[in-house]
């Protein structure tokens, strides 16, 4: 596997990256506990023109990784319950971000299963942002975490996601949005079982 350089993220089209995410490999290694899993599904927030971003209500102190350089981990608490994990994309003061709501399970199987309390190995695992966040360890001390770190970054190896691969829908979870709520900018492997929400285009 190739870890993806931060040249990667420094991009300003968040739909784009948010795409080319899909069959990645997202990689942690918290406590020499690896965990790996390939991105089945994303979702992309534009910064302040998107009312679905945090950005959009400008820089508080939560938010203020996401103004600064792509190629970092943004983690906030959702329902005081889930860890989510966002990829800060972009240049400073521009908060792009992309929501990682789905992965595939690689490595670190058993070292999930922990985590979340399972016993078996199913597609609840690692479906939804707020599983992936249970599954891989994260947690809000980690926001700002680099992408090109050793403990947590993301990885080619080589699988190649095809254009008709791709689905596209409106996010999900972001009613509050106005019409914001119906770009198309969640992307998912069509097919695939860990998709989170509806799997139509």
């Amino acid at each position: 596997m190739k870890k993806l350089p931060l040249s990667f993220y420094l991009r300003n089209d968040v739909v784009k990256i948010s795409k080319e995410l899909l069959g990645k490999v997202l990689v942690t290694n918290w406590h020499n506990e690896l965990t790996s899993g390939r991105i089945v599904e994303t979702e992309a927030y534009e910064g302040e023109i998107d009312r679905a971003s945090h950005a959009s209500k400008g820089r508080t102190p939560r938010t203020q990784v996401l103004f600064g350089e792509g190629g970092k981990a943004y983690v906030y608490l959702c329902y005081g319950i889930h860890q989510m994990f966002n990829i800060v994309t972009n240049y400073t003061d521009a908060p792009h971000a992309i929501l990682i709501r789905a992965v595939e399970p690689l490595e670190g199987i058993n070292i999930m299963l922990e985590r979340t309390g399972k016993e078996k190995l199913d597609e609840t695992l690692t479906r939804g942002p707020g599983n992936v966040g249970k599954a891989f360890g994260f947690h809000t001390s980690q926001c700002g975490i680099s992408l090109t770190s050793d403990e947590l970054y993301i990885a080619d190896d080589g699988f190649k996601v095809t254009k008709a691969m791709v689905g596209t829908s409106p996010r999900i979870g972001v009613d509050y949005a106005g019409d914001h709520a119906a770009w198309h900018y969640r992307f998912f492997i069509r097919g695939n079982r860990y998709v989170s929400g509806k799997i139509k285009s």
